[in-house]
């Protein structure tokens, strides 16, 4: 088990020379003070992949100083498939500290390529494209579609709003029909091999590291 209580991932071979064990030991007594230490950790060793500040501290405290620097962009992703590719890009949205990520459509979805980040980020569910339209117009949050299609401005040339949403499609299928309806903008990856696409989790990537290049951030 790793430090979040989760499983920790199967290795080909013991920890060594090529496969070095993850995170650090226990730490040495005494212990600081303060609520955003985790006894658990501080005795046992800390072997989740976080940055070396927040080693032995509690999910909560991490969170909560994450809080503090989020930017002003969310990220949400259409989920009808039950994509394969969003456990990805929450793992990239935490990267990027992200505002929020949202889940539009099914509740459920695959968290294992998000590796424990969710634990630190804030994952809010959308039941529909139109539910997540009404919470993006209550708050003035204007959503950037990232999709191939006519109109659509090439992501490089697009200056982002510093509050915004980037909403991204299926893998396959991109964005619905409904979902090209309610977003203020759309942009484009200018791509140059044979493919027509590249999948979601890679297209999220891009665009959250557009949005902190090409922002009022």
């Amino acid at each position: 088990m790793n430090g979040d209580g989760e499983p920790s991932p199967e290795r080909s071979e013991e920890p060594g020379e090529f496969y070095p064990a993850v995170g650090i030991g226990p730490r040495p007594q005494p212990w600081p003070e303060g609520e955003q230490w985790d006894p658990d950790l501080l005795a046992n060793g800390d072997r989740r992949n976080v940055v070396d500040r927040y080693r032995y501290w509690t999910i909560d405290a991490i969170k909560a100083d994450l809080d503090k620097t989020r930017s002003g962009l969310h990220v949400a992703v259409e989920n009808w498939q039950h994509d394969l590719n969003i456990g990805s890009i929450v793992r990239t949205a935490n990267a990027f500290n992200v505002a929020a990520v949202h889940i539009v459509g099914r509740r459920a979805w695959n968290r294992r390529g998000a590796m424990v980040t969710d634990k630190y980020m804030h994952v809010l569910h959308h039941p529909s494209v139109t539910d997540f339209h009404a919470w993006a117009d209550e708050r003035g949050t204007p959503i950037v579609g990232v999709e191939q299609v006519p109109g659509s401005v090439p992501l490089g040339e697009f200056k982002f709003p510093r509050e915004c949403a980037i909403l991204l499609g299926n893998e396959g299928i991109g964005l619905t029909p409904e979902a090209l309806t309610i977003c203020a903008s759309l942009v484009e990856i200018p791509q140059f091999g044979s493919t027509r696409s590249i999948n979601a989790a890679a297209a999220g990537a891009i665009a959250m590291w557009a949005y902190h290049v090409r922002s009022d951030a």
